[in-house]
């Protein structure tokens, strides 16, 4: 038998924990079941709907900097010997 050939890519980093808390926060109602207090005339769960949206686009910013690789560099395109 072979051994299955593995990719040099690795996607377990703790980074990707951090991932979990967009999800979690807004299923925790207690945090926003209330109309007080207001912003710019909004109800609370409005508002804090988009600030949850903020949350999430910050974290997943966050992680993909924490884990992104550094690109590889470009081998140089050979000349060809008649392009003068």
């Amino acid at each position: 038998m072979t051994e299955p050939v593995r990719s040099g890519r690795s996607d377990r980093s703790p980074w990707n924990w951090l991932l979990v808390v967009p999800i979690v926060v807004p299923l925790l109602t207690p945090l926003y079941n209330r109309d007080e207090p207001r912003l710019l005339g909004f109800p609370m769960f409005y508002w804090l709907q988009l600030a949850f949206i903020v949350l999430g686009v910050a974290t997943t910013s966050a992680v993909y900097l924490a884990t992104r690789r550094p690109p590889t560099p470009r081998r140089p395109v050979p000349e060809e010997a008649g392009d003068e």
